[in-house]
């Protein structure tokens, strides 16, 4: 696992045009909507993936 995720496009204008920001890890700023955010893993949930075979109409 690398340190530092990168994300592909802004989460607010959709640009690609990102650099690191200088405030600390996982911090990131669009050129194009000038704004600042920052990347966070939560973590795995327990509940994992789950199939819904049934009980539903089919389209």
């Amino acid at each position: 696992m690398s340190e530092r995720a990168a994300p592909f496009y802004c989460p607010y204008c959709g640009d690609e045009d990102l650099r690191p920001n200088e405030t600390g890890h996982a911090a990131w700023e669009c050129a194009a909507c000038n704004r600042a955010f920052q990347l966070k893993f939560l973590g795995l949930l327990t509940r994992g993936v789950q199939r819904n075979d049934g009980g539903g109409e089919d389209i």
